[in-house]
């Protein structure tokens, strides 16, 4: 090094000798052994909606985003810019510039509106979907959320090689020399941040990626959470293989799981995964459950002119042979050929082989609650019929006793069990996963393509896998929080919908995503004279063009023609035309000026970040005209501000009459002042504002 630093002196130009040694001192940081990868150059953020002034650090919209210069002067629409830690003086169009957040760099977010969907009025479950850079949106998080939440589910890009990811603003192919690091100083960056928002004592780090970077993803986990457990799943997603030139075709991918505190599965003496069809040696014994078969011989009284009102016939779709339900009880004269199901559905009539009228074992409401408790299965169709069998009274009261396991649902939804053993109690799950329902083209790709027909996302997850992954760790969380910070199509949010439907749960899901296009769509758009920041460029954007819309239309149970989704949910009854009781806001991540917001000019601005640091209870509010209230009083949304020290008696008296508010946001410069209000409080917290938003990103911005 002494040598080296020898040589560096001798550099005539100082500038150059100054950057020089800077690199160097960095290369002397690096570590000899463990993970070791390049730690490029940070990631810089176009900011498109704060406008170019003297002063701004810039970047070419069409340019390299790590080409910065600063706005020397502003001539009408010409603008003089200096070439960032440079001489060179340039000058370009105000409209061909955008203005940039370079990585440490203290940044003040907030949230602007973008929309909202409301199906469910009378709850204050709040999803949320933001429009950002993911990194920044992670710092804001650090603000809201820092130790509170419960799980973060990413799909990060799996570097690939293709033109799917970018860092810089520069797509990142396969003969990029530095690929794998770049991918590795990109996630470091933001894993660093997602684990200050994880809850200390019991929250779970979810992570999927394929083997072009699981090893070098294994490492860097391991790193940054020595005191965590740590296991990985392998899970196959696409049955049928993806064939691969002169190699083993690729079916599975694999999933990290970081265990933080006291997490654990939550297997309720179930293995949740396990195939209906999936046989296993066990210990010898015979663990299956004979069912009760649902047609009623003739020779148990079961001939139609015993039992008339169990005459009547099941449902089921022709090209499918799924189970839709029933039809009417005919009476004894009337012939059951008079009876037509409507088109692509078929009539099952309780038939003898001989020809015989029979009957079901069932009424027609026992039938179906049957089916709704998943204890109605139904053997293989044929085209015109399939053999129904069910629990019975006996069964259902051994199913209650937790005397058996449930090892899978059918098609229709119908528990497959089987007896527990002694052995057998506390099943848990394999770190191998094989089911139908993981299926991503099947229940990814072609779910989306029934919602958007015309609209493209590359490799979405299937909405079961990411719920059952979930439901290991939040099943007994009814009101966990949920954070994907890499949201692609929307899938998470999707999920969590599900997961709740189906068990009464109140969880909340925060996406992130950018707006990015489709390098096809860039050269298309760039072609057109359109730029990163145009509406027509953003209309394009992922966020706004698949993750958005897919979520208003699961909330709402169509497609984006207004078409009601078909079918059901697997593994349930509920239809995907119902959608779920649920609401989404929808962000987009914008930046203040901190010394506007310290005068405080800029409130009506963090109020949506303030609503979400409260916990989003219910509709994001909104202030109407220019005059800001003493005293704001949101009881729907559990939260108050203080605008002026003077009204502290009154905001006494109002929380007083609205016991519902937890959080106080106090406007004030007096620390002490502040520190007697929020004592004198009877609320869960306070805050003390700007000085608690301001700090937090001034100082952890460098640590970060």
């Amino acid at each position: 090094m002494a040598a080296i630093n020898d040589l560096v002196n001798q550099i005539e130009n100082l500038e150059l000798r100054e950057r020089i040694q800077r690199e160097i001192n960095k290369m002397n940081k690096q570590k000899k052994f463990g993970l070791v990868f390049e730690e490029h150059l940070p990631e810089c953020t176009p900011l498109y909606d704060i406008p170019v002034r003297a002063g701004s650090l810039v970047a070419r919209k069409s340019g390299d985003m790590n080409e910065l210069y600063t706005v020397f002067e502003i001539n009408g629409k010409k603008a003089v810019c200096k070439r960032f830690e440079g001489m060179e003086i340039s000058e370009f169009s105000v409209s061909a510039l955008v203005s940039v957040a370079k990585f440490g760099d203290p940044i003040y977010p907030c949230l602007k509106p973008i929309d909202s969907v409301c199906n469910a009025p009378d709850s204050d479950l709040w999803h949320t979907l933001i429009e950002a850079d993911n990194y920044h949106a992670l710092q804001l998080f650090e603000y809201l959320y820092a130790g509170k939440v419960d799980c973060i589910y990413i799909d990060p890009p799996y570097n690939t090689g293709a033109r799917d990811w970018k860092y810089n603003n520069d797509y990142v192919d396969g003969n990029d020399t530095y690929r794998h690091s770049k991918w590795l100083s990109m996630m470091q960056k933001r894993l660093r941040i997602a684990k200050k928002l994880l809850n200390p004592k019991d929250s779970v780090l979810i992570v999927t990626i394929d083997e072009k970077e699981y090893l070098h993803l294994g490492c860097l986990l391991e790193e940054l959470f020595p005191e965590a457990r740590m296991q990985m799943v392998s899970t196959v997603i696409n049955p049928k293989g993806n064939r691969r030139d002169n190699e083993f075709s690729r079916c599975e991918e694999y999933i990290y799981f970081v265990y933080i505190g006291v997490a654990a599965i939550i297997s309720n003496g179930t293995d949740m995964l396990r195939e209906m069809d999936e046989v296993e040696e066990g210990n010898g014994k015979d663990k299956s459950v004979r069912l009760r078969a649902l047609l009623r011989q003739a020779s148990n009284h079961g001939k139609r002119t015993d039992r008339p009102n169990l005459f009547y016939p099941l449902l089921f779709e022709r090209e499918t042979g799924k189970f839709v339900g029933h039809g009417p009880v005919l009476d004894i004269t009337e012939d059951r050929n008079s009876y037509t199901p409507l088109d692509g559905v078929v009539a099952m009539w309780p038939i003898g082989a001989n020809g015989t009228e029979l009957t079901w074992n069932l009424q027609p409401t026992t039938l179906m609650d049957k089916h709704r408790q998943h204890f109605l299965s139904f053997g293989r169709w044929d085209g015109e019929k399939r053999t129904g069998y069910y629990l019975s009274e006996g069964q259902e009261e051994n199913f209650k006793k937790g005397l058996y396991n449930i090892v899978g649902q059918d098609q229709d939804g119908a528990y497959v069990i089987e007896l527990k053993s002694v052995e057998d109690r506390d099943v848990r799950p394999m770190t191998i996963w094989h089911k139908k329902s993981h299926s991503a083209s099947e229940y990814g790709t072609t779910l989306l393509n029934n919602i958007f027909h015309d609209r493209r996302f590359s490799f979405p997850k299937s909405v079961y896998a990411v719920k059952d992954t979930l439901r290991f760790f939040v099943a007994n969380k009814p009101n966990a929080l949920i954070i994907d910070f890499f949201a692609g199509s929307g899938t998470t949010l999707h999920a969590v919908n599900l997961l709740n439907a189906e068990d009464g749960g109140h969880r909340r899901c925060i996406m992130v995503t950018n707006n990015e296009v489709s390098d096809a769509e860039a050269k298309e758009l760039t072609k057109a004279g359109h730029h990163p920041g145009d509406a027509e460029w953003e209309a394009l954007g992922i966020a706004r063009y698949v993750t958005w819309p897919r979520t208003v239309c699961s909330i709402e149970g169509h497609d984006i023609n207004g078409n009601p989704l078909k079918g059901n949910y697997l593994g349930s009854d509920i239809p995907m035309a119902n959608g779920f009781k649920a609401n989404a806001a929808f962000f987009k991540l914008s930046f203040l000026d901190k010394n506007a917001v310290a005068l405080g000019m800029q409130f009506k601005e963090m109020l949506p970040t303030l609503w979400m640091k409260a916990g989003a209870h219910g509709k994001c509010p909104e202030l109407d005209g220019n005059d800001i209230p003493k005293v704001l009083i949101l009881p729907e949304n559990r939260f108050a501000v203080l605008t002026e020290d003077d009204a502290f008696p009154e905001l006494e008296a109002q929380l007083a009459d609205h016991p519902e508010i937890d959080t106080v946001y106090i406007i004030t410069d007096y620390e002490a002042g502040y520190c007697a209000m929020a004592k004198s409080l009877k609320v869960a917290h306070t805050y003390q504002l700007y000085r608690d938003y301001l700090d937090n990103f001034r100082i952890n911005t460098g640590r970060n």
